[in-house]
């Protein structure tokens, strides 16, 4: 395991408008306001053909990504974090469970998530967490996290 400590800096509440993708806002909210690091709630919905990544298709080999489009609006209720990566760029990961007539699915949002209507979000601020770094991973691409000593 590997951890740092940071304490709790401002807190930001957001509305967010129908059609805004929901990591891209994030993610140009957190630049706008120098928040380098910080926690994400959202709370609204999602619109017709929004995409969520569900998983790799099989294997770690080559990690092939399974996106999944949900169909009509659907409630939402997700949780992320925003870590810079190595450029110092914030960078939202965040999963998101959504349904629509007892149907449920769970994924990241990176894929394209959009707001139907109406989205809540509330940024909690991290302060002193710069230790924590979101670092490319060559065996899989991904930007994972990584806390740096």
């Amino acid at each position: 395991m590997q951890y740092t400590e940071g304490s709790l800096g401002r807190v930001f509440v957001l509305r967010l408008e129908e059609g805004e993708v929901l990591n891209d806002t994030i993610e140009n909210f957190a630049r706008e306001q120098r928040i380098s690091h910080g926690l994400a709630f959202f709370l609204g919905g999602s619109g017709d053909g929004s995409k969520v990544v569900v998983g790799p298709e099989a294997g770690r080999e080559t990690i092939i990504p399974m996106i999944h489009a949900l169909k009509g609006a659907q409630e939402v209720l997700a949780l992320g974090t925003i870590i810079p990566n190595e450029a110092g760029e914030p960078l939202l990961h965040m999963h998101a469970a959504s349904g629509r007539e007892g149907k449920a699915t769970v994924g990241c949002t990176r894929a394209g998530m959009e707001v139907w209507l109406v989205g809540e979000v509330v940024v909690l601020e991290i302060l002193g967490a710069a230790a924590a770094r979101r670092r490319k991973d060559p065996g899989t691409g991904f930007q994972l996290l990584g806390i740096s000593k």
